[in-house]
């Protein structure tokens, strides 16, 4: 049973709908388009919502869309016959009103043609379910996928299949009992090397007549004597046994030191003369002084002067104009964008989602007098790279960092990824934007496992301070510190509360990096995101990844949402891509994030210095990605 059912152009008119209550399309339709439709993630024709399943047909000639809905817990096997038939029907019946766009106003009266189409579907679900299981064709068999390769018997094929059914015979008969003069631990650590012999000494494995014992095992190490049931030691085994008896020895390493000297090695106990020497020695680079000044600059790329057609449009030149285009058309050119996307770095699971987004697009589109295909393929893959680069939500961080002020909070970040992507790197960047925004800063040390993670920050504070003095004898940038060892979430709930008393406009947490399969570590971050409500949770990746990127972020939202108690848990609200002057054009890991997550790319970084901090231009990732 259907709960909804709704035709719809893909300029919002409504055009027919059935539907059990408005809430429905309400959310879960306005659900589909924001999700899905705008952000060309039509490859997959289901989408769920809360309690429905949204099953969804495009007609890309008339620019229509067919939805309908059904609760996530039923199995309708009928609903894509439904879509195809109800499609055929409407297409077959109005074609000459749907090319008139006018009449999309007037809308469609068909509550007959659904009732018949729907109750026909519904019978033939039923006789597909009761009918008997038909035996799978060749072309579905394993032995149809073989290559003619692996089908060759080749002259050593057979002795060694021989060679390993004989020993796993060996194996499974061997046991441990054997007649002579031997310790009792000596059995224990040499029967597992055993070699089989028979009663007779031949060592053939065979019995002579009248012969009825069992073949006894020999371990290693001992030699048979001439006398039945007598064995002698090797001098060997007394050698391996002495060797054995040593055990491993502890590797010591040079100025390894003690646990004795770790007092001497804390540098995390204030000083209170350090801060004040350390100041006056750095000398900052005063060049960089009111770069940062306002919104970051977006990433810059440079276009070539002479357009030809090369790259990925010669993929698309075997390909038929001035006809309707179908799947076959475009599937050979798209196995080759596929391959093209994925040498850009594209996560290869993302790249056959977009391949198949825009197939789905091109499926049915009809072209004009003066279009060729490869200008429609490429207007459609720039069309879907940009509507998954284009965020759904807009983060402006300064603007909401002064409403906080002027509700008498701070703005809190969070930074959150894996082990060695650049977190607290690009937190010191970010820290100098802010700051040069007029903006005081208290960055919370929440990395309290590294080794070194709280000097790093010590010594970015000390350089920002010293790139900006203290105003009005308050410092730009503070430092929140409880050492090692201490419980994260407990830190950053009393670095907000220190901000809070002290109006401290922006407080940045750092977290300690952590992989993604790592369960306890990703408790540890739910609950530090769960107990003190960031503002902005942002997940900082490497501009080098593939397919990882699609791994971190699937699992970082799953542990998000599995280890919080919260009906709508705290995911991920943004990105941060680092070390993006190190891949050349190779900007895929762009596309991967904003697939995965729907959410904006906030920061790029590319460089070492703290002006070197961008945001993200789609039209250049765009064009580096058509290269």
């Amino acid at each position: 049973m259907l709960d909804l059912f709704v035709i719809f152009s893909q300029g919002g008119i409504v055009l027919w709908c059935c539907q059990g209550s408005k809430d429905i399309i309400l959310t879960s339709v306005n659900a589909l388009i924001r999700s899905v439709i705008l952000q060309e993630r039509t490859g997959d024709n289901c989408y769920e919502h809360g309690q429905l399943t949204l099953q969804y047909k495009l007609d890309n000639e008339f620019e229509l869309v067919f939805v309908a809905g059904y609760q996530k817990m039923l199995k309708l096997s009928y609903v894509d016959k439904f879509l195809d038939d109800i499609h055929r029907e409407i297409r077959d019946r109005f074609r000459t009103k749907l090319a008139d766009k006018r009449f999309h106003a007037i809308g469609l009266a068909i509550e007959d043609l659904y009732a018949e189409v729907l109750q026909k579907a519904e019978v033939w679900g039923i006789q597909i379910a009761n009918q008997p299981k038909s035996m799978r064709t060749f072309e579905e068999s394993r032995k149809s996928k073989k290559t003619v390769a692996s089908m060759i018997e080749r002259p050593g094929d057979k002795t060694q299949d021989k060679k390993n059914v004989k020993n796993k015979k060996q194996e499974s008969n061997k046991t441990i009992s054997y007649h002579g003069d031997v310790n009792e631990n000596e059995e224990n650590e040499e029967a597992m090397d055993a070699e089989i012999f028979d009663s007779n000494g031949t060592g053939d494995g065979g019995y002579q007549e009248g012969d009825f014992e069992l073949p006894k095992l020999v371990p290693k190490g001992i030699q048979r004597k001439p006398g039945p049931g007598k064995f002698t030691k090797s001098p060997k085994s007394k050698t391996m046994k002495a060797e054995k008896d040593k055990g491993k020895k502890p590797r010591l390493w040079e100025l390894g030191g003690s646990p004795k000297d770790l007092a001497s090695l804390d540098r995390t106990i204030k000083d209170s003369d350090s801060s004040t020497i350390s100041l006056q020695e750095i000398n900052p680079d005063q060049s960089i002084l009111g770069k940062m000044k306002g919104m970051i600059k977006p990433l810059e790329v440079v276009e070539d002067d002479k357009k030809k057609e090369s790259g990925v449009l010669n993929l698309f030149k075997g390909l038929v104009s001035g006809k309707t285009l179908t799947i076959d058309d475009v599937t050979p050119s798209l196995e080759k964008l596929k391959d093209h996307l994925i040498s850009k770095n594209v996560a290869s699971e993302v790249a056959v989602k977009l391949c198949e987004s825009v197939a789905t697009k091109l499926n049915g589109k009809v072209l004009g007098t003066f279009q060729t295909v490869s200008s429609t393929v490429r207007s459609a893959l720039e069309g879907a790279l940009l509507a998954l680069l284009r965020p759904k939500r807009q983060v402006d961080v300064l603007r909401e960092a002064l409403e906080a002020r002027r509700q008498g909070r701070p703005f809190v970040i969070t930074f959150c990824g894996v082990n060695g992507v650049g977190k607290s790197t690009n937190l010191a960047k970010i820290c100098f934007w802010l700051i040069e925004n007029d903006l005081r800063v208290l960055v919370a040390a929440c990395d309290t496992f590294r080794a070194g993670a709280v000097e790093q920050l010590r010594t970015h504070s000390r350089h920002l301070n010293a790139l900006h003095p203290p105003k009005g004898g308050k410092a730009c940038v503070e430092l929140y510190e409880k050492g090692y060892g201490k419980d994260a979430a407990g830190v950053a709930s009393e670095a907000i509360s220190y901000a809070k008393d002290n109006r401290i406009d922006v407080v940045l947490v750092d977290t300690a990096g952590r992989m993604q399969d790592n369960e306890p570590l990703m408790r540890a971050l739910a609950k530090l995101i769960r107990v003190n409500e960031p503002d902005l949770v942002l997940f900082v990746g490497e501009a080098l990844v593939g397919n990882e990127a699609v791994d971190q972020l699937v699992k970082f939202n799953r542990a998000l949402a599995d280890f919080s108690d919260q009906t709508h848990p705290r995911l991920i609200d943004g990105m941060v891509l680092t070390k993006f002057d190190t891949i050349d054009d190779k900007v895929g890991a762009a596309v991967s994030m904003a697939y995965i997550t729907g959410q904006p790319i906030v920061f790029v970084g590319t460089g070492q210095t703290y002006t070197d901090l961008r945001a993200l231009d789609s039209n250049a990732v765009v064009a580096a990605l058509m290269k």
